[in-house]
């Protein structure tokens, strides 16, 4: 179907409301409603558990959203769960016509929203700015697709490929604009997941710290023997703030029962997995785990042997690297992927659909790998 330039910037506005929203495991939506050619109302979805778009859309129109076109990036949700059916709510504020980007592919709604609206004699159309709102909600409708959550390897590196100097100084790689969208992209995501080794050389909290967060992302550290510091920073404020910042420690069966004790007497949750040939923590499964929590999507920030490892194992799904315009040096110095590396160029993993970012003076490279396809 062919859409009007002017209905084109409804949805456009509607995605950067959008982008607004913290909200995983729900997705990112946003609605405006147009009633004579102006906006009458818009909304977003700010976290999971809180109004819809469409609700806060409807709100902010009023009588006004009688007769008017409802324009939301995902096929309104059409069942109880922590909020009313947004379908019963534009139905009932006498919504005239319903323009949708894409439909929401969890089996609780894919088309049954549409049909709903259709129904109820709403005039319902999908496809506008399909691409773009498939993009924003990637990691939700991979997620309904595979079970699986999508899994990015994230690293910042200096020009030359050093993630810290040959001291383990990383303080700081890149500038105030790159480490921002790191704090974004950490607040987007389902979970953060570090390594050990990062946590004992960078001491990280592994927080998003930007203003007025609605959520923070679960913590997680892949941790095989239990050598987290009990004075880490990530423990600290887990133990300050256990549901706000939560703290989960991925371990194996042959960690110290006694280092378990003492991490969850400070309200850490220690989850014991199996381990892998090299005794490590089996990452399948902690991808498995978090699955079963409904965690849509991974941001793991390394370091180097776990980007390895999740490479290896055929996990991850997208990369996201910033590079600093310096050089460091150092042969000993570590790498954003470590590991025991391809043996010949001919192995090495592709990415595509790759894009550029810049941040000032620093460059961010996105890109997915062979193991995805949208």
């Amino acid at each position: 179907m062919l859409f009007s330039r002017e209905e084109d910037r409804w949805m456009r506005q509607a995605l950067r409301l959008a982008r607004k929203g913290y909200t995983p495991p729900n997705p990112r939506v946003g609605c405006v409603i147009v009633q004579g050619g102006e906006v009458v109302g818009e909304g977003y979805c700010p976290a999971a558990g809180q109004p819809h778009a469409e609700v806060f859309a409807l709100r902010s129109a009023g009588e006004r959203a009688r007769g008017a076109t409802a324009y939301v990036t995902l096929e309104p949700h059409c069942f109880h769960g922590k909020t009313p059916p947004c379908t019963d709510a534009l139905i009932a504020a006498g919504v005239s016509r319903v323009v949708i980007g894409i439909l929401d592919n969890n089996p609780r709604v894919s088309g049954k929203g549409v049909a709903q609206l259709i129904e109820a004699g709403v005039e319902t159309v999908v496809g506008l700015r399909a691409a773009e709102v498939r993009r924003l909600n990637e990691d939700f409708l991979h997620f309904h697709q595979t079970g699986m959550p999508l899994i990015t390897l994230k690293a910042a590196m200096t020009l030359d490929g050093k993630t810290a100097t040959r001291t383990g100084d990383s303080y700081w790689i890149t500038g105030d604009s790159a480490r921002r969208h790191v704090h974004a992209m950490r607040a987007q995501s389902g979970a953060v997941v570090a390594g050990v080794g990062t946590v004992l050389k960078d001491d990280p909290m592994l927080t998003a710290r930007l203003p007025n967060l609605p959520r923070q992302p679960l913590r997680v550290v892949v941790d095989s023997h239990l050598r987290t510091p009990l004075t880490a920073k990530c423990v600290q404020l887990a133990e300050l703030a256990p549901e706000s910042v939560p703290l989960l420690i991925a371990t194996t069966e042959n960690a110290d029962p006694e280092r378990e004790a003492l991490l969850t007497q400070r309200q850490i949750e220690v989850v014991r997995l199996p381990a892998n040939v090299q005794g490590r923590v089996d990452l399948k499964a902690l991808v498995q785990l978090l699955a079963e929590r409904e965690t849509i999507s991974l941001f793991v920030e390394g370091g180097g042997e776990l980007h390895a490892g999740v490479l290896k194992a055929q996990l991850a799904h997208k990369v996201f690297f910033f590079i600093a315009p310096k050089l460091l040096g150092g042969a000993n110095a570590p790498t954003p992927l470590e590991g025991e590396g391809v043996a010949v160029m001919g192995e090495a993993l592709p990415l595509h659909d790759v894009k550029i970012h810049r941040f000032h003076q620093d460059i961010g490279i996105e890109g997915y790998l062979p193991f995805y396809t949208a």
